[in-house]
């Protein structure tokens, strides 16, 4: 089940006796369990049908026994255990997964990783018609634009492509950074606000609208030398602006995908834009890329990223500092 269909089934009422959260990505989990929590139960019932348990202190045995318990005064009682990948002996819940509390609700918050799939409590878990099994999956580069659009469309607002960029490039690939990022540009912005652009963002999340990664790439992509040092040398002054391990992580997206735009048959800009997985507004850049860098100095670039962010994670690098390696790295892309 997707996460957009749980959030709705949960915000109607509709609860599964098990539910069991588990996968690399912890904002989705956080974001379930929240609700969750929110919803099952009314604040008076929480006194005495609330149970918290965390993997690393909770006995599996008592998690059993605590499901099984009948709710005091309420219609359904709640049990979610956090952190349950750090619990131990998994497994022995496969009893309880043949025949769950229906006034029960169990919440497993399996993170940063999944279960393992050959256990045989996971696989009675998949049969059960009642429960709810989530895998929450890091999402790849070219599905943080879309999410991000979908994520403000829920509040009823948009968001210019570039702004979009501006968020991911800058804060990375953490769902959670950009979630709060967002959640702070629409109490910025109040009632009534439509479309998100490039200054809110600038100016309420504390991105400069000069000097971050995406004008570094449009600098890069015009060969624009002036712009892309006037960038670096900002970055050298303000390590903490945008690390370097993100700024090669961001190159590295695009000039792989530029790679990709050589071999395309058909370079028409809806072609373009459904191979490389970009939006449209994004595919003139590619095109100009193009035109300024051979495919074999792209795929220069691309060994050069992979040796600076190598470098700014230690290896292979005595103690040259990342503004020092960012600059090394912008003169061999542009020359």
């Amino acid at each position: 089940m997707k996460f957009e269909e749980l959030i709705q089934q949960i915000d109607r009422g509709q609860f599964a006796p098990i539910y069991l959260l588990h996968g690399e990505e912890p904002f989705f989990i956080d974001r379930l369990s929240e609700l969750l929590q929110k919803k099952v139960l009314t604040e008076q019932e929480r006194a005495f049908n609330e149970t918290i348990a965390y993997g690393e202190d909770a006995d599996v045995v008592n998690i059993i026994h605590a499901a099984k318990r009948y709710p005091m005064g309420a219609a359904r009682q709640l049990v979610m255990v956090r952190e349950a990948q750090r619990l131990d002996n998994f497994e022995l819940l496969e009893s309880y997964f043949e025949v769950p509390q229906p006034s029960t609700v169990l919440v497993l918050c399996h993170k940063y990783k999944l279960v393992d799939k050959r256990l045989k409590a996971y696989k009675v878990l998949q049969k059960q018609k009642q429960a709810v099994v989530f895998e929450s999956n890091r999402l790849r580069d070219y599905q943080m634009g879309p999410w991000v659009a979908d994520y403000l469309k829920s509040r009823g607002l948009t968001i210019e492509p570039r702004a979009s960029q501006l968020l991911i490039d800058s804060l990375g690939e953490s769902l959670e950074k950009v979630a709060q990022a967002v959640d702070k540009l629409v109490v910025a912005m109040g009632p009534g606000a439509a479309q998100i652009t490039v200054e809110q963002v600038s100016r309420n999340v504390g991105i400069s609208k000069e000097y971050n990664v995406f004008e570094l790439q449009d600098a890069l992509v015009k060969k624009d030398v002036l712009k892309a040092n006037r960038i670096v040398r900002y970055f050298a002054a303000n390590p903490k602006a945008q690390p370097l391990p993100m700024i090669t992580g961001a190159l590295f997206s695009f000039f792989s995908k530029l790679l990709g735009y050589y071999y395309l048959k058909d370079k028409s800009k809806a072609a373009v834009a459904s191979q490389l997985k970009v939006n449209p507004f994004f595919v003139d850049k590619y095109q100009m890329a193009a035109k300024n860098y051979t495919g074999v100095k792209v795929a220069q670039i691309i060994s050069i990223l992979r040796e600076y962010d190598m470098k700014s994670k230690g290896f292979g690098n005595s103690g040259t500092p990342d503004g020092e390696l960012l600059q090394e790295m912008v003169f061999k892309i542009l020359h």
